[in-house]
């Protein structure tokens, strides 16, 4: 079997499957209730569900709103400038 080119690349797809699995597992259980495969009632008690709240944060970006602001008094500008150094005729 050939070498790996990009060694990172398994360990990122892993990381991203078990995301997802985590992300499957809560969807089931706030939607429906019904795990797909089984059909029976998921639970998650207080110790798994925070366990996967920490898992979440740490594979998952935070969506939450920026504000950008400044003093109104003062505001930043932006000013481009093109300069022809060299050459050119």
């Amino acid at each position: 079997m050939a070498a790996r080119l990009n060694g990172a690349h398994q360990a990122d797809i892993r990381e991203k499957i078990k995301t997802s699995q985590l992300i499957n597992r809560l969807q089931d259980f706030v939607l429906n209730g019904k795990d797909p495969k089984t059909g029976k009632p998921v639970e998650i008690d207080a110790a798994r569900l925070k366990a996967i709240e920490i898992l979440l944060r740490k594979s998952l970006p935070d969506l939450s709103a920026v504000t950008h602001s400044g003093d109104p008094d003062n505001p930043l500008t932006t000013i481009s400038k093109i300069e022809l150094v060299a050459g050119g005729k």
